[in-house]
């Protein structure tokens, strides 16, 4: 329990979707219909408000939700009673809930102190076969050069941000990450402004 005290501050307002899901989930949907379709089980890994959750059970989706915010939880435990949501994090032991043909984690892996053990849980969780789809802030030469020469760096990096950022992820080193926990065929999919620019970046990989 400590460990989840320790990564819980995030808190959410409501238990609805926001201006990010615009931009992530055309491309979240797009890959679960491409690679399961509808009636598949999904972990959302770090639910948040369950929002996502709630968007995936109404797609014919089995869905668990997990995260650590208390926030979070309480709204998605009052607006979507129906729903499996627990509060926990990709640090607990997660053996309770079996295997998933898809892990959802959309703009965890950012704010994270131990991302090896995160990509861990996302392995375990994965049944042999299952795909893990994971997003974050897309960060490439061009997008770090105009943001510098556009004095955007502060805002984008967000040191006063309480429990914000604390990892920026290439698609370099988000694939090694993700190899190093066993998954293999990793391919990304850019979202929000022209591809350079990308706000974030979708990680999709194969157990």
């Amino acid at each position: 329990m400590e460990q989840l005290e320790s990564i819980s501050g995030y808190t959410f307002d409501d238990a609805e979707l926001n201006g990010s899901h615009d931009i992530l989930l055309p491309c979240l949907l797009a890959v679960l219909d491409e690679r399961g379709g509808k009636g598949t089980r999904v972990m959302d890994l770090g639910c948040g408000n369950g929002a996502v959750t709630e968007l995936l059970h109404r797609r014919g989706h089995s869905v668990v939700g997990v995260d650590p915010s208390e926030t979070g939880i309480r709204y998605a435990r009052q607006k979507y009673p129906h729903l499996q949501i627990d509060r926990g994090s990709a640090y607990d032991a997660m053996e309770k809930y079996g295997q998933f043909d898809f892990v959802v984690s959309l703009e965890v892996v950012e704010h994270l102190y131990n991302p090896r053990k995160f990509a861990a849980t996302v392995h375990s969780l994965l049944k042999p076969g299952g795909t893990a789809i994971i997003s974050t802030p897309y960060h490439g030469y061009w997008k770090n050069l105009t943001m510098a020469v556009t004095g955007r760096l502060d805002h984008h990096f967000t040191a006063l941000w309480d429990h914000g950022h604390i990892k920026f992820w290439s698609y370099k080193t988000l694939r090694q990450l993700l190899e190093e926990a066993g998954l293999h065929d990793v391919e990304f999919h850019r979202v929000g402004r022209i591809p350079p620019l990308a706000k974030s970046m979708l990680a999709v990989a194969r157990k």
